[in-house]
């Protein structure tokens, strides 16, 4: 598997599990996912730009990051860091800014990201946990599998970037 990107995707009534595989060590992973100056480089789909407008990482910290669109469009994100274990597990409220204007969003996620070291690489595994199965539909029918998808990519080849610039 060296060398390539192992995913997969499960959903239940409830949760949307999305899993990666990474060439790259588990400290770096969780460096690019907590510092917003990587977060800028790769969050958000293919064809959008991230602004981070706030991130307080710490337990009970506040996120906000505004993905912009190709066609300039605002998407603002926001969440509580509820639980922080460097660099294995990082669990946080996530959803739509109040100024965000969209109908029948999703609410009341909570995102669990694990980084499991597999010797050099590393898998990442976001558990998205909705309230209701509604809501966990609603997630998916606004594309969040295909979203977090080209998301991945894109940090996968920004690590690739970034590991050749520090070697």
């Amino acid at each position: 598997m060296k060398g390539q990107t192992a995913r997969a995707v499960t959903i239940d009534d409830t949760s949307i599990v999305i899993t990666r595989e990474f060439d790259a060590p588990r400290d770096l992973l969780f460096e690019v996912w907590t510092q917003p100056e990587h977060l800028e480089k790769w969050f958000g789909p293919e064809g959008f730009s991230t602004r981070v407008e706030k991130h307080d990482f710490r337990v009970g910290g506040r996120s906000r990051y505004v993905m912009v669109g190709p066609d300039g469009k605002e998407y603002p994100a926001e969440g509580e860091f509820l639980e922080i274990k460097k660099p294995e597990r990082i669990v946080s409220t996530d959803g739509f800014g109040d100024d965000f204007e969209g109908e029948n969003l999703p609410t009341g996620m909570i995102v669990t990201a694990t980084f499991d070291d597999l010797g050099g690489r590393t898998r990442v595994t976001l558990h998205i946990a909705h309230p209701t199965p509604e809501d966990r539909k609603r997630h998916e029918e606004i594309g969040v599998v295909d979203g977090w998808g080209t998301t991945l990519d894109r940090l996968d080849q920004y690590l690739k970037e970034l590991q050749e610039e520090r070697a």
